[in-house]
């Protein structure tokens, strides 16, 4: 981790984890602004993590945090500044750090077209999670690791968003990991889906994160489910992150239109194909081989806004 990654420290600034699993910038910055829930390891009087609290819009929350604990954190924080970051203009440091500025970067380099391998990216970084030791997940790691097998194509995503990386770090400085989340949800709302609120201040790693942490495209249902669990998703929440497959070039229906036609054609049996090709990727469909998940597929291809609503939670705990 690179503290050098920080681009504004301000005043207080998320395939797979739970709320506190991202490793924040000390400040609260959000694109929809939600304080940052963290845990004060180092005190023995807050033993439990800090809610969120304090919605705003585009800006930072003021007003100091009503916990002792934040309150020691921010105090340490501000104090150890001028010695951790000596480059940090403080001034500058006061300032907020504005989530429309990534947004718009964003959109300047993406498309319809190009949105399924911007929103593969996010799983792909974020799918190195591990819950049984907090490893890996959200974290930028995917730009070392693009030369890996199962991440074959997703060069090209990256290189897009190099792009929109530097003219946004012109402005002010943006991590990988916080880039590819908020493009991500961009690359949803892009193709028609869901609004995605997306809160700021990820740290990049410095390192690849290790191989094989990503579900195989050749699972069974049953190894699927074990997958997921391991990273801390249910099998209801398996199933509708699968949904972003609707996206892309795998054949269910609309390539650029983010919808629930992916339940729907889950639901024709025998498996269909489409210009010769078979649809899908096998895990898509050992989704239907199962019970549990079936009857989530019929859930989804009937209710689309449940499939919206369900997925953009969904997306929130992945990133």
């Amino acid at each position: 981790m690179e503290l050098t990654n920080i681009p504004h420290l301000s005043s207080s600034s998320s395939f797979f984890f739970s709320s506190c699993r991202s490793r924040r910038r000390t400040g609260k910055a959000v694109i929809t602004a939600l304080a940052a829930g963290s845990r004060c390891s180092a005190d023995s009087a807050c033993p439990e993590p800090i809610e969120q609290h304090n919605v705003d819009s585009l800006s930072v929350a003021s007003g100091p945090a009503n916990t002792q604990c934040y309150r020691r954190r921010g105090f340490a924080a501000v104090a150890l500044l001028p010695f951790l970051l000596p480059h940090v203009d403080m001034a500058s440091a006061a300032d907020s750090y504005d989530g429309s500025i990534i947004q718009n970067g964003v959109r300047n380099v993406l498309t319809k077209v190009k949105a399924a391998g911007v929103l593969r990216l996010v799983f792909h970084d974020a799918g190195t999670f591990d819950i049984s030791d907090k490893s890996g997940g959200m974290n930028g790691s995917i730009i070392y690791e693009a030369d890996r097998p199962e991440n074959a194509g997703l060069s090209k995503s990256l290189k897009i968003l190099r792009k929109a990386k530097e003219g946004i770090d012109q402005v002010q400085q943006v991590s990988w990991a916080d880039l590819i989340a908020v493009a991500g949800a961009e690359a949803v709302a892009l193709c028609g889906g869901p609004e995605i609120s997306i809160r700021l201040g990820r740290l990049d790693s410095s390192t690849a994160d290790p191989t094989g942490k990503l579900p195989e495209e050749t699972l069974d249902v049953v190894a699927l489910k074990t997958s997921f669990g391991k990273k801390g998703f249910s099998t209801q929440e398996m199933v509708v992150l699968s949904g972003a497959h609707t996206i892309g070039g795998k054949g269910f229906g609309n390539p650029n239109a983010f919808d629930n036609a992916y339940f729907k054609v889950l639901l024709e049996k025998p498996r269909p194909t489409s210009s010769g090709m078979p649809i899908g990727l096998p895990t898509d469909w050992a989704l239907t081989e199962d019970d549990e998940c079936l009857r989530w597929i019929d859930i989804y291809a009937e209710d689309e806004d449940k499939f919206f609503a369900d997925f953009r939670d969904a997306y929130t705990k992945l990133v």
